[in-house]
């Protein structure tokens, strides 16, 4: 019976760096000879109308659980598992909602998951087979925060310090650093801690490379 694809989850709080940890990952097992996809806990925001039904006419938190389309987001790690292929959704910020589906992604033996809350949430934590906390200083996941969302999403200073003040960093500290506790592996300050990038990459091919051995 075939393997499935093994599953990376990268969990960190916002502007962590866990994005550039998992596409760097990907780059050096693609380059080490293995497959790889990446799927990024973001494209699986529910539907703008679902998000509004759900905060019932409260502002919406991005932040939180109910944001998310936590069944489909499940629902495609067990397709994979099942080294079935998915259709990922397309999700655009400047309009919040949900615009259509990328064409069919066949399964990959090493799927990185990179997001907020993927150990916070049994349904998706449960079946990662490897869990790795980007752990950044909270003034420098800050800072990113600001650069990323004024340059790329061309948000205002003002409203990006208000949305960190009133959800950001309060859903930090209820959902994503608790979390911490079921990582396997906790990497300080992101991608340029290339010593534990090069473990992490070590550790996955090698285990693919079991695999090719043990066929």
């Amino acid at each position: 019976m075939q393997d499935h694809p093994w599953l990376v989850g990268i969990v960190g709080g916002s502007g962590s760096g866990k994005t550039s940890v998992a596409n760097e990952l990907v780059r050096r097992i693609r380059k080490g000879g293995a497959g790889a996809l990446l799927l990024d806990m973001d494209a699986y925001y529910a539907p703008l109308e679902v998000v509004k039904a759900r905060f019932e006419g409260r502002p919406i938190n991005w932040d939180h659980p109910h944001a998310f389309d936590l069944e489909l987001m499940a629902a495609h790690l067990s397709s994979l598992h099942r080294n079935e292929p998915i259709r990922k959704p397309i999700y655009d910020f400047n309009l919040s909602d949900r615009t259509g589906w990328e064409e069919s992604l066949p399964p990959q033996p090493v799927v990185i998951l990179e997001g907020l809350l993927l150990f916070a949430l049994p349904e998706l934590r449960d079946q990662l087979d490897v869990k790795v906390f980007v752990d950044t200083d909270a003034d420098i996941r800050i800072i990113r925060r600001i650069r990323r969302d004024t340059k790329e999403r061309g948000r205002s200073l003002e409203s990006v310090m208000e949305q960190y003040e009133n959800s950001v960093r309060p859903m930090h500290l209820e959902f994503v650093e608790p979390s911490k506790r079921w990582a396997d592996l906790i990497v300080p300050t992101g991608v340029e801690n290339r010593r534990a990038i090069e473990m992490i990459t070590h550790h996955i091919l090698g285990r693919m490379q079991g695999r090719t051995d043990n066929d």
